[in-house]
């Protein structure tokens, strides 16, 4: 008895023990200092490409965006504005675009725009990171910034003051444009107050530029849709580069012409050339004619060249033309009496002076 209850209490003291020793376990497992490791690498790094950049505006395709140039272009010509050729058309100023032979003058000209509502703001030359660039010009709803130039006409620096669109049609000022109001009758007369300086700058910027900043309305109006030139206005520029006259270096910023009534119509009436200018020699504005005012077929020179022409004569009623050519080398027939045509060829028969003499012989 003895040692089986000494066992018993072995086995109870060792319970015991392992129960104590469970129950400081749980009791301080909360309070276990943890040696803490390396930390644990961070998650690995994925690569987002950028979104793409905006597409540029409409107007950017046009040719005159990327040209630039070092040396500024010449001063705005002095011209006057040809009258509207018919309602709804708009006015684009003139400016000096540069190409291969230097800078030439596009001549100002009225244009049908792309649909209505629509306003044009002309293209300007900036100086820019040390050289002149030029900023094309679009159509939109609002007129936006065109370097604070002063382009006349409604176009004064800032906005335009030549019109309105009210509805589906457009209304002309009529104190800054040229309207004929026999043909055009939606007009208006509004004072312009021009807080521009008045000068013939033709750029912004740089060494004696136009120092003009967008407006906060001419920044709004540039995140507009816009629409690029028309169809003509592009071949208006074509042309204007085709033309030798209009290159600065050939008409000292004085261009013959200045400004057309409708785009390309380089040689219809109505042409208006800048004050100054040397005018245009005769087959340069006009096609060559004959001495009845007709056109001459393929273009002939003729006298008004100052180049020598086949005389021209004025044919009677009835007789043929190839009359002059019977005629012998170096001699030139008489002009026939005005009104008369000329006697039939009558048949040959005898001559009355042998008659007369053989009755003399009979006496």
């Amino acid at each position: 008895m003895t040692t089986s209850s000494k066992t018993h209490k072995s086995t109870a003291l060792a319970l015991s023990g392992v129960g104590l020793t469970l129950s400081a376990t749980a009791l301080f497992s909360g309070c276990t200092v943890q040696v803490a490791g390396p930390p644990p690498p961070p998650p690995p790094r994925v690569y987002v490409a950028p979104p793409p950049p905006p597409p540029p505006p409409a107007y950017a395709d046009a040719p005159e965006v990327e040209v630039r140039a070092t040396e500024p272009p010449p001063p705005l010509p002095d011209y006057d504005q040809p009258p509207c050729p018919e309602d709804g058309y708009l006015w684009t100023p003139g400016y000096w675009a540069y190409g291969p032979g230097g800078y030439f003058w596009v001549p100002g000209t009225w244009v049908e725009p792309p649909r209505v509502g629509v306003l044009w703001t002309p293209g300007y030359w900036g100086f820019v990171g040390g050289v002149y660039a030029f900023h094309a010009g679009y159509w939109g709803p609002h007129v936006g910034f065109y370097g604070g130039v002063n382009y006349g006409f409604g176009y004064v620096g800032v906005g335009f003051a030549g019109g309105r669109w009210a509805g589906n049609s457009f209304a002309y000022n009529r104190t800054v444009t040229n309207i004929n109001v026999t043909n055009i009758h939606n007009t208006y007369n509004e004072t312009v107050v021009n807080n521009v300086t008045v000068n013939k700058v033709s750029y912004n910027g740089g060494a004696g530029g136009v120092a003009a900043v967008p407006t906060a309305q001419e920044r709004a109006a540039a995140t507009e849709p816009h629409v690029p030139p028309t169809p003509l206005q592009r071949q208006h520029v074509q042309e204007a580069v085709k033309n030798p006259a209009l290159f600065a270096k050939a008409n000292g910023g004085h261009p013959a012409i200045a400004a057309t009534p409708k785009p390309a119509a380089f040689n219809a009436p109505g042409v208006v050339g800048a004050r100054g200018a040397a005018p245009l020699p005769q087959h340069a504005m006009e096609a060559p004619t004959r001495a009845t005012g007709a056109p001459t077929p393929g273009g002939a020179p003729n006298a008004a060249h100052g180049e020598a022409r086949p005389e021209v004569h004025n044919e009677a009623a009835g007789q043929p033309p190839a009359m002059h050519a019977q005629a012998p080398a170096g001699a030139r027939p008489p002009a026939p009496q005005a009104g008369k045509a000329p006697p039939p060829k009558a048949p040959p028969k005898p001559k009355p002076e042998p008659k007369k003499h053989e009755e003399g012989d009979k006496h």
